[in-house]
């Protein structure tokens, strides 16, 4: 049976793909490289095109797909360019997924299409690595973590540190007690960037190139925005500034938040909280962006330690500890600056803090390109070749809805963390949204 995109949004058609790939076991390309196919590369996918072209003996691209033309067909040239073959060419990421040819998709589409890319994906047999942050809301990543479960994929979360050699050292050191129990763990994003004013929109016509419902996806239906004040925007959220609305992103602090998130949740690792606080506002900013560009959230866990995580895009500001964006771990019996090391608490009047030297028998940790630790992973079939679980992405990602959400209550808020539900009912409807008929994420578990 030939099999086509209406099929493939049957359930049955589905599961026939992922029974006959199961089947004929795991085939890949020449030399044993696997067969890719980057999803939305207008901004940080064109990063995975850019990087996965040096690979030439893991991966080769056989696959590009992207919702406009005018950016496919960039993309098709690049690839083009450094492989001798024009790879095909997809507009729906469901045609795509039907190819038997393609092993592993990267997917970089705005947030609000990582989760229902991701889990189609699994569900055709694909494995996936998929950008940050990996849902746009709690409910997403939940599926997300079921997807890679029920369908046996190989899923990476595209938050890099936890490929850093110095932060796994550091880490297996903080979690052994090096610095006693760690009470307070500190994040902050302090990026200035593309982080200006997005401009004012007006409904208007989406350009011709662009595929504006297919754009939308999972998210409501809205008319396009036009840019009227920065005229070489093809749109006021389109491309990039999709960050800053409600609707497709998840603020700075699911942008590059993110980031340094995940290294507060790796380092405090404290699971989920049990409470949340957060305040701010956009300030300074002449436009119609709807996120916090000033954003200070704390985060209350079962053993009455807190996580503190700041936002502060106006200006270009950087803390002496660490840069425009860092991470800091306070413990009873000393302290960890990313970038830094170890100190005590000794006070001094001038000079930087005692360092604490690292033990003789430190355990090493090991450098590795994220692409690939990706394509060993997909190659060797075991989850645990990738640098964080499905599960440990969850609780970053969870920790910045659950920040967003706070603001936009206005107060704080209980959480079960083993239910990953309010404690007041009225607020678990936030958990998920409304979908668009044809973009469902699938309901496969409950915590």
């Amino acid at each position: 049976m030939k099999l086509t995109r209406r099929h493939f949004l049957g359930s049955s058609a589905a599961a026939v793909i992922v029974a006959g790939m199961k089947a004929q076991g795991k085939v890949f390309g020449a030399n044993n490289r696997v067969r890719v196919c980057t999803i939305g590369f207008n901004g940080q996918g064109g990063s995975h095109i850019k990087d996965i072209l040096t690979m030439k003996d893991d991966a080769e691209y056989v696959a590009l797909c992207d919702v406009d033309a005018q950016v496919r067909a960039k993309g098709v040239k690049t690839v083009e360019s450094a492989q001798g073959k024009a790879p095909k060419v997809y507009q729906d990421m469901r045609e795509a997924l039907q190819q038997s040819d393609i092993d592993a998709v990267t997917i970089a589409t705005p947030n609000h299409w990582h989760a229902l890319a991701s889990i189609w994906a699994m569900e055709a047999g694909k494995d996936v690595y998929v950008e940050k942050p990996m849902s746009h809301n709690i409910f997403e990543g939940q599926q997300v973590m079921a997807a890679a479960k029920k369908y046996g994929r190989i899923l990476q979360h595209g938050t890099q540190s936890r490929s850093n050699a110095t932060l796994v050292r550091d880490m297996r050191l903080i979690h052994s007690g090096f610095i006693g129990k760690i009470i307070e763990s500190r994040g902050y994003v302090y990026k200035n960037g593309n982080r200006g004013s997005i401009g004012r929109g007006r409904a208007g016509p989406a350009p011709s190139s662009l595929d504006w419902n297919l754009w939308q996806g999972p998210a409501r239906e809205q008319p396009f925005q036009a840019n009227s004040t920065r005229s070489q925007k093809p749109g006021l959220w389109v491309h990039y500034d999709w960050h800053y609305s409600w609707e497709y992103g998840n603020g700075e602090i699911g942008n590059q938040g993110v980031h340094q998130m995940d290294i507060a949740c790796w380092g405090h690792n404290g699971g989920m909280p049990s409470s949340v606080y957060s305040a701010g506002g956009r300030f300074g900013l002449d436009d119609d962006g709807q996120t916090p560009n000033t954003q200070a959230t704390t985060f209350g866990y079962g053993d009455g330690t807190i996580m503190t995580f700041e936002v502060r895009n106006l200006g270009s500001f950087e803390e002496a500890d660490g840069g425009n964006c860092g991470n800091s771990f306070f413990g009873t019996k000393g302290m960890y600056v990313v970038g830094k090391g170890f100190f005590t608490y000794k006070e001094v009047k001038s000079g930087p803090r005692e360092a604490i030297p690292l033990p003789a028998d430190a355990p090493n940790g090991v450098k590795a390109d994220r692409f690939k630790r990706f394509f060993d992973a997909v190659r060797s079939r075991k989850p645990e070749d990738v640098p964080m679980s499905p599960r440990d992405a969850h609780v970053s990602c969870a920790h910045c809805h659950l920040g967003n959400l706070a603001f936009r209550v206005g107060h704080s808020l209980e959480f079960d963390p083993k239910t990953e539900r309010f404690k007041d009912d009225r607020f678990n409807k936030s958990l998920t949204r409304e979908y668009r008929p044809g973009f469902v994420v699938p309901k496969l578990t409950t915590v």
